[in-house]
Parts: C-alpha cells; structure tokens; sequence
C-alpha cells in the first residue's frame, strides 16, 4: 500500500475516499454498487456532468429512503414485539407487580423513609439494561450516584420514584411508551425498546 502512495498528497487523498467509504459502509443501502460509487466521486472531482440525471437521482433516492424506512420499522416492529411478551411472561412471576400505566416493579429491598413527590429532587444509584441483559448505563459502575428531579425523567422512573420509600432498592420494567418510546435513545437503546432498571433511592434532596 505505501508503495503505492507514496506523497503526502497522495497518502491524504486515498484517506479521504477512504473515510468516504467507511461512512457508507456503516450505514449502507442494500444493493449498493460500489463500482458507481467510485465513479460519482471521480467524475464529481474532475468537474463532470453527471452521467444521471438530477430527476432520476432524486427518484433513486426516494426508492432507497422508502426501503430503509421500511426496514427500519420493521425492526422496531420486531423489538416492540419482543419487549411486549416479556413483560407479558414476567408479569406471570410471583412478586411483580403491574401498575394501571402498564409499568412492572418487583421490591428488592423496601425502605422506611419518605417517599418523594412529583416535584422532589432525589438521589439514585441505578443500573439499566435491555431485556437481553445488555448494560446501557450505570452510576454503580461509575461509582457515583446522580440527583434529579423525579419529574425530569422517563415516565417510568417518575411514577415508581412516587411509589419507593428512602431506602428501598426496586427492580423496574419498563415498557417503550414509559421510556424512550418510538425513537429510543443513542446508538444504546433502540426504537420501541423495554428496559430493566435496578434503582436504588437513596435520599430526598430537594
């Protein structure tokens, strides 16, 4: 390879097709053809008419969004189905229990303390994970709790954060609408997805 590019110039240019090509392949369309790709790039730097017109590529392009869409929704179909039978199974378990909102809780430990209102500032550790157990976040693993206000967050948490004494550690299920609903959050929670918090109320703060 560097004998092949041997100038800066030379090394920097195939860096930007390169980089080009990484985007593309991380989000690519089904069907792409590579050999074209090159082709646009070339005739786009050495000032070319295009070999399409802009009416078909614009059409083109409207055919490749619709399918991705299509794909997209069918994924999120599919999580959405996935998180509705387990907490359809779960809810089957002894010491689950189901709130009229749809949100499932289990009591690890009960505390004695107060229990925060609506407006309450509160003081949580907490760990998160999808239904397949994959950790999205956790301030035990950071090793530092984080203060919020109870109606500043998912509606899950506000609604089971009004239910938990000061003290007491709960097991959360909380299905997509109570969460982060059709769009998700990051690359770590995906649309339509149910998540697992253990939370643990440590304080009223405010």
């Amino acid at each position: 390879m560097t004998e092949q590019y041997l100038t800066p110039e030379a090394k920097a240019s195939y860096g930007i097709g390169r980089q080009m090509g990484e985007q593309l392949a991380a989000n690519p369309f089904e069907g792409v053809v590579n050999s074209a790709v090159a082709a646009g790039l070339i005739d786009a730097l050495e000032g070319k008419e295009s070999t399409v017109s802009r009416a078909d590529l614009e059409a083109a392009f409207g055919v490749i969004s619709q399918r991705m869409q299509e794909v997209q929704a069918a994924k999120a179909k599919e999580l959405a189905g996935a998180g509705e039978a387990f907490l359809a199974e779960n809810a089957k378990k002894a010491g689950i229990t189901t709130t009229a909102s749809g949100l499932q809780y289990e009591v690890i430990t009960e505390g004695e303390g107060a229990k925060p209102t609506a407006t309450s500032r509160v003081k949580t550790h907490y760990h998160g994970t999808l239904i397949d157990g994959t950790v999205f976040d956790s301030s035990y693993d950071r090793g530092q709790p984080i203060d919020f206000a109870v109606n500043g967050v998912i509606a899950g948490w506000t609604e089971a954060l009004q239910l938990m004494p000061v003290g007491s550690k709960w097991r959360l299920y909380v299905p997509y609408n109570l969460a982060y609903g059709e769009r998700g959050a990051g690359a770590a929670i995906g649309p339509f997805s149910t998540l697992i918090f253990d939370v643990e109320l440590l304080d009223i703060v405010g």
